[in-house]
């Protein structure tokens, strides 16, 4: 089996904040065999991701995290920049015309733009997979609605960490036994839902460091000249 994390971010993202290869060096001190790097409206470090990850021996599948105008959508195993402000369903088109999959995160999280808050769960159930566990989380509930969710509509289940700094890397992970160990043979299996989920709550310490580093780089994107 391997182990994939399907959602982390690097500097490259607003409120992101290490190196490619800080994550990539994470990701194989902690015995993943594959990785994503999904930024915010950004794939430059995706790119640079799959680029070196032979190095690393570690398959990276290219991706970003589409800011659509209802919510997150993951778009995963292309590099085409996908359009940030469209409705849902026009981004998981256009994620899918470029060659990709649209794997929704943390759906049930509205305060962290989960699509649930501007779609309905029919509309939902037209993404690929469900991320069904998501490292940043407080109580669980709402990955056991996205899990419930996804079981009930026989939608594909993912996991991610959502790690915004690297130590995250790991926290979350989909696995899967592709008889064919590329990107393209795990988005396979993804798309067949034959998929195992592990995950684990991020550590609180971890948690507030993310947070405040977060918060100052999210004044620093808005504020030019601030340092970050």
């Amino acid at each position: 089996m391997l182990s994939i994390d399907l959602h982390t971010h690097s500097g490259a993202s607003f409120d992101g904040r290490d190196s490619v290869e800080l994550l990539l060096e994470q990701a194989v001190a902690v015995g993943l065999d594959a990785i994503a790097i999904t930024d915010h409206d950004e794939i430059s470090a995706s790119r640079e991701a799959v680029s070196l990850a032979p190095e690393y021996d570690l398959i990276a599948i290219p991706g970003m995290e589409v800011s659509s105008a209802d919510g997150h959508i993951l778009s995963l195993g292309t590099d085409t920049l996908i359009q940030a402000g469209l409705p849902f369903r026009e981004t998981v088109e256009r994620i899918r015309d470029s060659g990709g999959i649209a794997v929704v995160p943390h759906p049930f999280q509205e305060s962290r733009s989960g699509v649930l808050a501007n779609i309905s769960k029919q509309e939902l159930a037209i993404a690929d997979a469900i991320e069904v566990y998501n490292s940043r989380l407080l109580t669980g509930f709402s990955n056991r609605q996205a899990r419930m969710f996804a079981s009930r509509r026989g939608l594909p289940m993912t996991a991610g960490s959502d790690a915004h700094i690297c130590e995250m890397v790991g926290q979350a992970v989909t696995k899967v036994d592709p008889p064919d160990p590329t990107a393209d043979g795990i988005l396979e299996e993804i798309k067949a839902g034959r998929t195992a989920t592990d995950g684990k709550r991020t550590p609180w310490r971890i948690s507030l460091r993310q947070a405040a580093g977060g918060l100052r780089r999210r004044i620093a994107h808005r504020l030019p000249g601030i340092e970050q």
